[in-house]
């Protein structure tokens, strides 16, 4: 089966549209997920401020490369302005042809009152794009709160529909959770998937350090052999250089990547 790399610009937060795009080519990257442009996560003003309108952007972007732009809207706690923020994205990534905008979970317990809050905001968000047309769709990140198995299944039971981002070491390092019995769990409804490595050492935010692939702890390879074999979406190496300045730059961990054959 197989699946496609691709990086988050997170990696290189201070790059240009066009640098970004030359450092997933030089890695023989096949697909980019758009976080961070020049030194912002407020991705609409940037491509506003650089390209004005959405059909001067895509006369830059390559076909197909661009497999999501990365939000930071949360499901649980939306407010008027951050659902106003989220539309913001929707014109650009229709013009470009980009399948998924990236969502947060949200919330800190994935008890039953958070998971209704989310259910019904993905709801709010199915029945404006409906209306609309529209051809773009979201997916949720297992970032805040739905980090484990069973807080992922109690949520797609309630939102069949929705498409999961996987963040594999929330799942493996925060849930504890030997990530094949939960990928069993939630396959189904995986779109997307990151991966870091990291050791079991502080840091200046975590009680881990995130580390070059191959470097850590994250069990990647037995990751690697079943995504290989039954998953065709995206694997995407979230690189959080922006968050965590400690780290090498991107280019470092791609080349890291590529010697060990990590992903």
């Amino acid at each position: 089966m197989g699946y496609l790399r691709a990086i988050s610009s997170l990696g290189c937060p201070d790059l240009s549209l066009s640098e970004v795009f030359a450092l997933a080519e030089r890695h023989q990257i096949e697909g980019v997920e758009l976080r961070s442009l020049g030194g912002t996560v407020d991705l609409p003003a940037y491509f506003t401020q650089r390209f004005g309108a959405p059909e001067k952007l895509r006369q830059h972007c390559p076909p197909g490369e661009i497999v999501a732009l990365a939000t930071s809207f949360a499901l649980v706690g939306a407010t008027s302005s951050s659902r106003e923020a989220l539309l913001q994205f929707v014109p650009w990534a229709e013009e470009l042809g980009v399948k998924r905008l990236r969502v947060f979970d949200g919330g800190r317990t994935a008890d039953a009152t958070e998971i209704a809050e989310a259910v019904g905001t993905l709801k709010w968000w199915h029945e404006l794009r409906a209306r609309h047309g529209w051809q773009i769709d979201l997916m949720v990140e297992t970032h805040d709160s739905l980090f484990t198995a069973e807080a992922i299944e109690r949520f797609v039971t309630g939102a069949p529909e929705a498409a999961i981002l996987w963040d594999t070491h929330h799942s493996w390092k925060r849930g504890g959770e030997d990530l094949l019995v939960t990928w069993r769990a939630i396959k189904s409804h995986v779109a997307h998937i990151h991966v870091k490595d990291s050791v079991s050492r502080p840091s200046a935010q975590h009680p881990f350090t995130y580390v070059l692939p191959g470097d850590g702890e994250f069990p990647m390879a037995p990751l690697r052999e079943i995504l290989q074999a039954e998953f065709s979406g995206t694997v995407s190496l979230e690189w959080e250089k922006l968050w965590h300045p400690y780290l090498p730059s991107l280019d470092d961990a791609l080349v890291a990547a590529a010697k060990r054959r990590w992903w």
